[in-house]
């Protein structure tokens, strides 16, 4: 059964259908080095603007995941595809060609490797220093904690995302093996390293505001500065409906009260992704004084990142 069966979508969640020409270079670019994004993979309802704007999300070690989590569209598998060496130079190659000043990089769970991937984020992170020195990166990771998280951390990503995903009573929508105390322990560790932290909240999924609260406050406690709330989108009929949309109104309301937590960046907006507008984001992060507001214009610089409407990594 679809949304459109159960609560019918309001009118204001209208997706931009990609276009132009900076659409078609980054379409070329991308299948030229053999490169996932997010955009595709999870269905990203930002793909038309940012694709149009020059702009991606770079999925890397391959586009099947190991674990199974309720709301997301990636595809999954006890196994995921061999890692590909030459991965993390054809991402820089991009990223240069695209002349990308702020890079995102995520992945696919990869339970099946022994750092679970680690090792490989590390060397995408160096191959983009390496060819674009003026380029910041962003990375969106899996719950990594000690060597995992130390081995990430060494490359020096300029910000560091991990996604607790929904409020604590809801954490079974996600992958048994993740968890919310998890998610905060990847994050306070990354605090405790220095590196700007991320995190990303869905909404209507049935959480209460109070929950929602709840869930802003412990993630400023565990030293996360940017923070991100975006409507759940059912990507197709397989995965867990919507219970709730929230309006634009609300989603305003909920910045206001993050941004009077101390989060130093607030992105809340129905279509927010974890890596949407991220280097706005970051800027804010870098310089206290400028504070994003709930729900960012679409504008020519954004960069974004889906999973229909989840973060990928759980």
């Amino acid at each position: 059964m679809s949304d459109s069966m159960t609560i019918p979508k309001p009118s204001w969640l209208k997706v931009q259908l990609p276009h132009g020409r900076e659409w078609r270079h980054v379409e070329e670019v991308l299948a030229s080095k053999g490169l996932h994004t997010v955009c595709d993979e999870a269905r990203c309802p930002n793909k038309g603007e940012c694709w149009g704007a020059g702009t991606a999300t770079f999925m890397i070690m391959g586009d099947t995941c190991t674990r199974g989590c309720r709301f997301c569209a990636v595809k999954t598998a006890h196994q995921g595809q061999p890692l590909d060496p030459a991965e993390p130079l054809h991402l820089a190659e991009a990223v240069k060609a695209l002349g990308l000043k702020y890079a995102v990089i995520t992945s696919v769970d990869r339970d099946d490797l022994p750092d679970r991937g680690a090792a490989h984020f590390a060397a995408c992170i160096r191959a983009i220093r390496e060819l674009s020195p003026g380029t910041q990166v962003e990375v969106l990771i899996p719950d990594y904690v000690g060597t995992e998280l130390s081995t990430v951390l060494e490359a020096k990503p300029d910000v560091l995302a991990h996604n607790v995903e929904t409020v604590r009573r809801l954490q079974s929508v996600r992958d048994r093996r993740a968890s919310f105390d998890k998610s905060l322990q990847t994050l306070r560790e990354a605090y405790a390293a220095g590196i700007p932290t991320k995190s990303s909240l869905l909404l209507g999924l049935g959480e209460t505001e109070d929950e929602v609260l709840d869930a802003l406050r412990e993630l400023r406690s565990a030293g996360v500065s940017i923070v991100v709330m975006g409507q759940y989108l059912r990507p197709t009929p397989q995965e867990i409906p919507v219970t709730e949309y929230i309006t634009p109104t609300r989603f305003a309301e909920y910045a206001e009260k993050a941004r009077a937590l101390g989060f130093a960046s607030v992105i809340s907006a129905p279509f927010a992704r974890t890596s949407y507008h991220a280097r706005e984001a970051w800027g804010a992060v870098d310089n206290p004084a400028r504070k994003t507001g709930s729900g960012p214009r679409r504008g020519h610089e954004a960069e974004t990142e889906g999973n229909t409407q989840g973060g990928l990594i759980s």
